[in-house]
């Protein structure tokens, strides 16, 4: 139990430390990331207002009826990338923060954002 404590502390201290470099306002939103083990979810937010703009999910993908395997690699990552883009695109905004928490670059983290600059936003 006190292994699973001290692994949940240090992954806060990584997203603090990355988040006191990073702040999304109206102009320049955040766009941050979350992955758990079957899925992955991010999210578009104005810090400023205190405001998610726009989301999407492997989740909510496949409750609107996409055929996705599985959430948890690379190719539903590069999948929700798009989407975002393109619902961020819709909503007029072209260029965002990338606010990759307590996570690494790399995976399904990187295939993600890839897919994102792919579809059109700026990071």
């Amino acid at each position: 139990m006190e292994r699973i404590r001290k692994k949940r502390r240090t992954a806060i201290k990584r997203s603090q430390r990355v988040r006191r470099r990073l702040n999304g306002n109206a102009e320049r939103p955040r766009l941050t990331v979350f992955r758990s083990l079957n899925h992955i979810y991010c999210q578009i937010i104005d810090d400023e207002s205190g405001k998610t703009l726009q989301s999407s999910s492997t989740v909510s993908l496949r409750k609107g009826g996409a055929t996705i395997k599985s959430g948890g690699n690379k190719d539903a990552a590069a999948l929700i990338g798009k989407d975002i883009a393109e619902k961020a695109t819709a909503a007029g905004i072209k260029k965002v923060v990338f606010d990759r928490g307590p996570y690494k670059f790399h995976g399904r983290v990187q295939a993600l954002a890839d897919a994102a600059r792919e579809g059109g936003l700026e990071f």
